[in-house]
C-alpha cells in the first residue's frame, strides 16, 4: 500500500510517524503501514457468498443461497484471539460481507475488543438502517468497490444498477458519517476511467480512494492477458499522481493510494527526485519505515472455512485453520517454513529482486503474481515496471 496523497502531496512526515513510535497500537489508521511491528491487519473472508458476479473476483464468490461454515460464536472467538494478539485491524470482506446478518454484531464485538473494524463491500446493500447500524457500532471504514463509472462497473459486476446501488450506499453511509472510500481494480478494460473516478471523489465529497494492481488469483487469473503492460502501468501512475496533485491545487485534498505493486514506491520517489529532492528525502525515509509488501507479516487473511492465508489473494499456501488452533499460534509458528519466510521475504526473492536497490523498500513485491506466472513463489514479480537502469542492475 502506498500513499500517493501522503508521499507525493505531502500528506505525512516522517515526524509524524515517529511521534507515535511506530507502534501499531498506537498509530492513527492513516499511519498504520509505518508500524515497525508490523502486527498483521487481518482480512476475514468471512463468507463466499454474494449478490454481484464479478469477472475479477479472487474469492470466486456463490450465490446469496446457503450457510457460512463459521457462526456467530465462533468467529468471536477468533476475534478474541486476533484482538489479544494485537491485531490493529479487522477488516470484514467477502464475498459481500454485508449477506452476512450477524456483520454489525461482529464487528461491534471487534470494536469493543479495541480493534479497529473496517469493511469492504459492493455497497449495494448499504440501507439508511445497515448505515446507522453500522455507525453506532463504531465501524471505522467502508471501501466501497467501483471499477469505473456506471456503464464500465455494471459490466464487471455483471449486474445492472449495480454502479448507482453503490452510489446510494456511499451517501447513506455519508448521511450517518461513516468514513468511506472507493476501491478500484486498475486493468486495460477500465484504466481509461480513472479521471471519471477523480471526478467522483471530488464532485461526491468522498475523501479516499485505493487503485489496485491486478492479482492474479481466483477469476482475476483470466484477466491476466487484461493487466497493464509495463509502459501502461507507469502511465497509469503518473495519472493517479497528477489528478492527485490537482485535486490538492484546486482545494480538494483527498487521500489517495495504490495497493499491490509495491515499486509504485520507488517510482513515486524517482519523481520526486527531479521535482523536489528535499521532500525526496523524506519521502524515502517513509519507504523504508513502510517496508513495502508485507504479505505474511503485517498483512494475514483468514477464509470463510477458517484457513489462514499470507494475503486474500494466494490461496495456493494454506498455514493452517482458525477452526483448530488460534491465529496467534499459526501466525508465531517458526516450523511451517514459508510463513516463517514471508517474515524476511528479501533474503529468498530470486531474480531482478534479489539485486533491485529498492529491495529494501518494496520487499521484492507480490508473491502471488511470481507464482502464478513462473511457478515459483520466490522469482520476481512480473509486474516490476522498473527498468534495469532504475534498479540499478548491471548487464
Amino acid at each position: 500500500m502506498i500513499g500517493i496523497s501522503k508521499l507525493y502531496c505531502g500528506q505525512v512526515e516522517a515526524s509524524d510517524v515517529l511521534r507515535y513510535g511506530r507502534d501499531s497500537g498506537a498509530l492513527p489508521s492513516h499511519l498504520l503501514q509505518f508500524s515497525k511491528d508490523k502486527k498483521p491487519v487481518v482480512v476475514w473472508n468471512m463468507t463466499q457468498r454474494c449478490n454481484l458476479k464479478c469477472v475479477h473476483c479472487y474469492a470466486h464468490a456463490q450465490t446469496c443461497d446457503g450457510t457460512d461454515p463459521i457462526g456467530t460464536d465462533e468467529a468471536k472467538t477468533i476475534i478474541d484471539d486476533l484482538a489479544a494478539y494485537g491485531c490493529p485491524v479487522m477488516l470484514f470482506s467477502g464475498g459481500e460481507p454485508l449477506v452476512r446478518e450477524d456483520l454489525v454484531e461482529l464487528a461491534a464485538h471487534a470494536t469493543e475488543k479495541g480493534m479497529r473494524a473496517v469493511i469492504s463491500t459492493n455497497g449495494t446493500l448499504i440501507t439508511k438502517e445497515k448505515a446507522k447500524e453500522l455507525k453506532k457500532v463504531g465501524l471505522s471504514y467502508v471501501g466501497i468497490s467501483l471499477d469505473g463509472l456506471r456503464d464500465v462497473h455494471d459490466r464487471f459486476r455483471g449486474v445492472r444498477g449495480a454502479f448507482d446501488k453503490a452510489l446510494l450506499g456511499i451517501a447513506n453511509c455519508q448521511e450517518e458519517g461513516l468514513k468511506v472510500g472507493l476501491r478500484f481494480t486498475i486493468n486495460k478494460r477500465n484504466v481509461s476511467e480513472i479521471p471519471g473516478i477523480f471526478a467522483l471523489l471530488r464532485d461526491h465529497a468522498i475523501p479516499r480512494a485505493c487503485f489496485y494492481h491486478l492479482v492474479y488469483s481466483g477469476r482475476g487469473s483470466s484477466l491476466i492477458n487484461e493487466d497493464l503492460t509495463h509502459e501502461e502501468t507507469r502511465a497509469a501512475l503518473d495519472r493517479i499522481m497528477d489528478e492527485t496533485r490537482a485535486l490538492f491545487d484546486a482545494g480538494y485534498p483527498k487521500e489517495i493510494l495504490t495497493v499491490d505493486n509495491h515499486a509504485d514506491g520507488p517510482y513515486v520517489w524517482m519523481r520526486l527526485a527531479r521535482e523536489d529532492p528535499k521532500r525526496a528525502k523524506e519521502v524515502f525515509e517513509l519507504l523504508k519505515y513502510n517496508e513495502g509488501n508485507n504479505s505474511g507479516r503485517g498483512f494475514a487473511c483468514i477464509s470463510w472455512d477458517g484457513k489462514v492465508h499470507a494475503d486474500q489473494f494466494w490461496r495456493e499456501h494454506v498455514f493452517g485453520n482458525v477452526r483448530e488452533r488460534p491465529f496467534s499460534e499459526i501466525w508465531d509458528d517458526p516450523s511451517i517454513e514459508l510463513l516463517h519466510k514471508m517474515k524476511d521475504k528479501k533474503r529468498y526473492v530470486k531474480g531482478r529482486c534479489a539485486t533491485c536497490r529498492f529491495l529494501s523498500i518494496c520487499a521484492g513485491n507480490f508473491r502471488a503474481r511470481a507464482e502464478a506466472v513462473y511457478g515459483d513463489e520466490w522469482a520476481e514479480d512480473p509486474a516490476c515496471y522498473l527498468t534495469d537502469e532504475e534498479i540499478g542492475r548491471t548487464a
